[in-house]
């Protein structure tokens, strides 16, 4: 029996939920067939179409999914999925991330899909809106979960959090899946790109170079990293950049902020780069790797970072602590204490030793437990479970 899988993601823009779908749809045993839909990403976004192409999976773009609330386009969407699903004939409809999360799982509930799946990549539960809005989402949630066979979660911190901190869904339901990468590519090729990075942003050899990665958004803190560079910067001989690599709202508020920091400070410390499809590039140029999210599922930048044998800094929030290893590939820092974390980065940067260290440890620490293979593999066995519960198979 041919398992038939459609798989529904929010938009195709750079980020964790592309790459999951991606190789889930292109590495599962040749009893899964799956179909790959979404959304087209937004104009300040990376666009990630290329990911799918690289691995030989076709897509079909849902033009009204989008990302945010518009009850026309979420109708129009609704529809669209309601008759992909009545001429694909899915087995199991898999949803990733929010949006998806209600207007694909409605239309699989209202096909009458025999297993309805969820991931959660990360969630809108704190730091995103105020409380009448947080309560709203999470009542949406609510009811999506039990229109749902499997909830997964990406991370053991996330599944505590849906479960028991905000009630979503009961914890029999909820499974916990880590994301899987393709990861080789991070650990070849290192002294080429690191050359080739550095010439491009003009980065001396003698030069520290910390990176961020991400939208500029809010919710990713840019702020408090930038706040503390400065910090650091006064604190320090040892030459260092700071590397902002993404785009998003607050581009030029953060260009202004960084203005401000360097005329300050008196020298250039800042280098935006806008989106970088190639991260493998980028990141071999890099020497640490900091996020200062005030909310994350499981941060990719962290896990591509470690394969690439960069150490990393971050404040503790979602699956941070189930990624890396604490003091031995990285430190995470609570964001209620600004001191430690400026004092945890200024070590990073001045200790040439403790970055070879954490270096070297990196790899061994995620090339199996975050691998596509192993990824596929623990699906796999979520999907068959609750096809036999179902009685499909």
């Amino acid at each position: 029996m041919k398992i038939r899988v459609l798989r529904i993601i929010n938009r195709f823009n750079l980020g964790g939920p592309t790459y999951n779908a991606t190789f889930l749809s292109a590495f599962l045993d040749d009893r899964f067939e799956t179909k790959l839909i979404g959304g087209k990403h937004e104009s300040h976004e990376g666009e990630s179409q290329f990911i799918p192409e690289k691995y030989g999976v076709e897509i079909e773009l849902i033009d009204h999914l989008q990302r945010e609330v518009n009850f026309k386009n979420d109708r129009l969407a609704y529809k669209e999925i309601r008759k992909i699903i009545r001429e694909y004939k899915p087995h199991i409809v898999h949803t990733h991330a929010s949006k998806t999360g209600v207007v694909g799982r409605l239309a699989a509930f209202k096909e009458k899909v025999p297993v309805i799946v969820h991931t959660f990549h990360g969630h809108v539960f704190h730091s995103y809106f105020g409380k009448a809005k947080t309560t709203f989402y999470k009542n949406i949630e609510r009811r999506m979960a039990k229109k749902s066979d499997v909830i997964i979660a990406i991370s053991n911190l996330q599944k505590h959090e849906l479960t028991s901190i905000h009630s979503i869904a009961p914890e029999k339901k909820v499974e916990v899946v880590n994301l899987g990468f393709d990861l080789e590519r991070f650990n070849s090729n290192k002294e080429k790109h690191r050359t080739e990075f550095r010439e491009k942003y003009k980065i001396e050899d003698d030069t520290v170079a910390v990176g961020i990665i991400g939208r500029l958004a809010p919710i990713k803190n840019h702020d408090f990293l930038f706040d503390t560079i400065e910090k650091i910067a006064s604190q320090t001989e040892t030459n260092f950049k700071l590397v902002v690599i993404g785009d998003g709202e607050l581009v030029q508020e953060l260009r202004e902020k960084a203005e401000s920091i360097e005329k300050r400070l008196g020298k250039s410390i800042f280098i935006f780069t806008s989106w970088i499809k190639n991260i493998e590039f980028a990141l071999a140029g890099l020497d640490v790797v900091a996020l200062s999210s005030l909310n994350e599922g499981t941060p990719v930048s962290l896990i591509e970072a470690q394969a690439s044998g960069v150490p990393v800094i971050s404040t503790d929030v979602g699956g941070v602590k189930d990624i890396l290893l604490e003091d031995e590939t990285g430190f995470v820092v609570d964001l209620s204490d600004p001191v430690r974390y400026e004092e945890q980065l200024l070590k990073l940067i001045e200790s040439k030793t403790l970055r070879e260290k954490m270096s070297q440890n990196g790899w061994e620490h995620v090339k199996d437990k975050f691998s596509y293979n192993t990824l596929c593999s623990n699906m796999e066995k979520v999907y068959l479970k609750a096809l036999e519960n179902k009685g499909v198979i």
